[in-house]
């Protein structure tokens, strides 16, 4: 009978931290300064510069997918004993070469199908 209990024990002690509400109000409250944020960036057009305006937005949507990934996932280099961690990394690529590619391929047709609103052609192209 205790050999049953010992079972059942350990089932439930594994080493999974599963959060507590100490670590989901500090997520909830770090995700919701990091949504208003950028909301009031872009509402206010406190950045006049469009490109610059896109890279603080990107930063601070990196930042909230570590905020989400840590408190909520509760993902970290211990949990599934880095495999999450190899996941993490894999996906990271994937969506990195996933938009440079996006990137790339709509530079170019733009370049290519649109030729008389780039400036380079203005000047090279000739009279029928």
């Amino acid at each position: 009978m205790s050999d049953h209990h010992t079972h059942g024990d350990s089932h439930h002690h594994d080493d999974h931290d599963h959060g507590s509400l100490k670590s989901y109000t500090i997520g909830f409250i770090l995700s919701v300064i990091l949504t208003a944020i950028p909301f009031w960036l872009v509402m206010t057009k406190a950045i006049t510069n469009s490109g610059t305006m896109g890279l603080v937005l990107l930063a601070f949507a990196a930042v909230q997918v570590v905020v989400h990934m840590v408190y909520f996932l509760h993902m970290n280099t211990k949990s599934e004993g880095g495999w999450n961690m190899m996941a993490l990394i894999f996906t990271i690529m994937i969506v990195g070469i996933a938009m440079a590619g996006s990137l790339w391929v709509m530079y170019h047709m733009n370049h290519n199908m649109m030729p008389d609103l780039m400036p380079e052609y203005m000047h090279t192209k000739t009279a029928p």
